[in-house]
């Protein structure tokens, strides 16, 4: 019989304790890399034995690198479209955008055209300049002329705004003011003749639709509703690159009596069927019908906007 207190020929059994396989570890912040990551060390001891092991943190940090766009060459954007454009030989047309929510632009072409009858926005931009400069608003036949010449491209009311605003000297030095840099007025009464580029256009523009301008807001707006209301038969132009939104625009054609060539042009505000909204000018020259030259202006703005709405 056993001994109850469990004799020498007794058979222990020992309790045994559960083995971890890491019965002590150590955690210590073993570093930052050079790219910010943290990683851990966790020595484990198990048996005299230490587990050293880098531990990425990338998936919980708390910072993360910023994605960066490549840059977009809108000029190389620009030219490529314009330049798959069908130009009538010995017709030439330039033309310039700005993207109103990135405020990025582009120009497309060199050289200086004839205005025709886009030198009346510039006209009346003149004439609100100097009613602000003598402190007064326009009379009811200043504004009288004014709705004539941009609302249905009245002549005989240009040439008395024209008249008003100094002749070319007057329009010369509002420009200046501007900022109009490569645009020069007829001479001789001749304002239709008024020489000018497409990046001073886009330039006139922004005096009219932006904020960074000398003309006042209430300038603007009145300026900005008489291009809203051209008449029907005048809404060609920039207004092919527009979706449903509202076109505020100013067009101008002129056959030179020495060439028996067209001009014309079109400058003006576009919003596409997105809602993106553009200022837009697009000059030409040397089409041997105004239809050929409507259709020239309005293919070169479709390319001109779609360029800057694909890239965004």
């Amino acid at each position: 019989m056993e001994s109850p207190r469990g004799g020498p020929g007794r058979r222990r059994r020992r309790a045994r304790r559960p083995i971890l396989a890491a019965a002590l570890v150590t955690v210590v912040i073993g570093g930052v890399t050079a790219g910010g990551t943290v990683y851990v060390k966790a020595r484990a001891h198990d048996g005299g034995r230490t587990v050293s092991s880098r531990v990425q943190a990338a998936q919980e940090e708390a910072s993360v690198e910023p994605v960066t766009r490549p840059a977009v060459d809108r000029t190389a954007l620009l030219g490529a479209a314009v330049k798959a454009v069908d130009v009538p030989s010995g017709a030439a047309v330039s033309t310039a955008v700005l993207d109103l929510d990135s405020g990025e632009s582009a120009v497309y072409g060199e050289g200086a055209f004839d205005t025709a009858s886009i030198v009346k926005v510039d006209i009346l931009a003149a004439l609100l300049l100097r009613a602000q400069d003598e402190d007064r608003h326009l009379s009811a036949a200043e504004k009288a002329y004014a709705v004539k010449m941009i609302e249905s491209s009245d002549n005989a009311s240009t040439t008395a705004l024209w008249d008003i605003v100094g002749g070319a000297e007057g329009l010369d030095a509002a420009n200046a003011r501007f900022g109009l840099t490569g645009t020069s007025a007829g001479t001789n009464g001749l304002w239709g003749l008024t020489r000018t580029t497409a990046k001073d256009q886009l330039t006139l523009l922004r005096q009219v639709f932006g904020g960074d301008s000398k003309l006042t807001s209430a300038s603007r707006a009145y300026l900005r509703e008489l291009m809203e209301s051209v008449v029907a038969g005048q809404r060609w132009g920039v207004s092919a690159a527009a979706g449903s939104g509202v076109t505020a625009l100013k067009n101008g054609w002129l056959p030179r009596s020495t060439t028996g060539l067209w001009v014309v042009n079109s400058i003006g505000r576009v919003e596409t069927a997105d809602g993106s909204a553009y200022l837009v000018a697009v000059l030409s020259r040397g089409t041997t019908t105004q239809a050929d030259g409507i259709s020239l202006v309005e293919a070169a703005a479709r390319a001109a906007v779609g360029a800057f709405a694909d890239s965004a």
